[in-house]
């Protein structure tokens, strides 16, 4: 989940344009709260230049490392729960299913009547099939929390589309069709929204065609060049690239002809790959931003400066809070990646293709095909999860439910459930 901490003057913030200023302040007893927030930060002092170095500032100014690297990205926690909403006041949110798995797991949260009432939508309950009748509780409780978070922040909400449609283009833009009215029901403009989608051929196409209606989409499970650059071309407003895990799969294994050559020039896979994609999206001119997530340590934060977001875990953003920057070494903070990159890229006719399904299959090595098969059955997993904990639960307690009334003594509170793990991402 995200929590957007501060937004760079370099690059587009989470929120819409018109809301772009101002912050929402929420009292103490909204704490521990299982929510996926973007916060923002007091703005620096000491902000990006036109040639990547700061201003001049006060000589007592206190500045830590995060407020250095903050400078040059947006940064998002990588959690579910966060307390501390006096430090950090929140202006954006993310919905998915982990995060409902997550309010079922505490039974004083603001976001259980939400879900609820889901569980006794009308629509729903005349559906015969239990599975139809489950996943149209999931789509309703999607799109109930979501909405109480867009009247709660000034910024976007992002919304998890099921990963069981992965590949189903038309299946994929009609579950977007049917949350943007559920949306709009709720008095949620489209233009506070993003959907999170898989980066499958069928989810880059369903990405294409709902841009060109103006909807913005987030293509999320890319491990490969030609991903992230099908994803481009199509118009998708966030891709967003997951460096530990390709790091990972390329400390155990081999084979993978781009994670081989970025091994045989001694860089990092992971990080080789957003480099080369972010350099990809600037030489071309694409609209697209760039999204890094499972950040493992502080040396991927200060290696991936100036790329649009970065997701990193509390531990990790704790530790550059706790760490006080001189004023001499803060200005030492330059930004990796910049739009200049593009130039100093030189592509293959190959990699410059207009990419369609079996190009997109051809290119895609064993890494992609099998990280981005683990992160949908992870993704399906959890949203069975939540079908089956509102199997268990359902009908609500006093829920009204056709022309019988329903009164039960659980609740969604007391269903219980489990946190989900990090690495789940989510934007924005």
């Amino acid at each position: 989940m995200a929590l957007s901490i501060s937004t760079p003057p370099t690059s587009s913030s989470l929120l819409p344009a018109s809301l772009q200023v101002g912050r929402w302040s929420s009292s103490a007893a909204m704490s521990a709260r299982p929510v996926a927030f973007s916060l923002r930060r007091p703005v620096l002092a000491a902000r990006v230049a036109a040639g990547g170095n700061a201003p001049s500032s006060s000589v007592d100014e206190v500045v830590t490392e995060l407020d250095a690297v903050a400078s040059f990205s947006e940064i998002v926690p990588d959690t579910v729960v966060f307390d501390d909403f006096e430090k950090f006041a929140p202006t954006a949110a993310t919905v998915s299913s982990s995060l409902l798995l997550g309010i079922a797991g505490l039974p004083d949260t603001k976001f259980k009547s939400a879900i609820d009432t889901a569980l006794a939508d009308g629509e729903c309950n005349t559906m015969e099939k239990p599975e139809d009748r489950m996943s149209c509780f999931l789509t309703k409780a999607l799109a109930n929390v979501g909405a109480e978070m867009a009247h709660l922040v000034p910024g976007r909400v992002s919304t998890e589309i099921d990963a069981r449609l992965a590949y189903d283009t038309q299946g994929i833009i009609q579950r977007v069709h049917e949350l943007l009215k559920l949306y709009s029901d709720h008095d949620v403009l489209s233009e506070r929204l993003l959907f999170k989608i898989p980066a499958t051929w069928q989810g880059i196409e369903a990405s294409r065609l709902l841009e060109s209606e103006g909807i913005q989409t987030h293509l999320t499970f890319v491990y490969s060049f030609a991903q992230a650059a099908a994803a481009a071309q199509a118009g998708a407003s966030v891709v967003q690239i997951f460096v530990g895990r390709v790091r990972d799969w390329a400390r155990t294994h081999s084979g993978d002809p781009e994670i081989d050559e970025a091994l045989k020039k001694g860089e990092d896979a992971g990080l080789a790959l957003v480099k080369k994609v972010y350099a990809y999206i600037h030489k071309n001119g694409y609209k697209t931003k760039l999204m890094a997530a499972a950040i493992r340590n502080k040396q991927d934060v200060f290696s991936l400066l100036g790329i649009d977001y970065i997701i990193a875990p509390l531990k990790i953003l704790q530790s550059l809070e706790e760490s006080v920057t001189d004023t001499d070494v803060k200005y030492g903070y330059v930004p990796r990646l910049t739009p200049a990159l593009g130039k100093t890229y030189n592509f293959t006719e190959e990699e410059l293709v207009k990419w369609d399904q079996l190009s997109l299959a051809a290119a895609m090595g064993p890494a992609a095909e099998e990280l981005l098969a683990s992160g949908l059955e992870g993704y399906v997993n959890q949203a069975r999860r939540v079908e089956e904990l509102f199997g268990k639960i359902w009908p609500p307690p006093n829920a009204d439910i056709g022309n019988v009334s329903v009164v039960r003594a659980r609740s969604v509170g007391q269903a219980g459930g489990s946190r989900p793990s990090s690495d789940d991402e989510v934007i924005i």
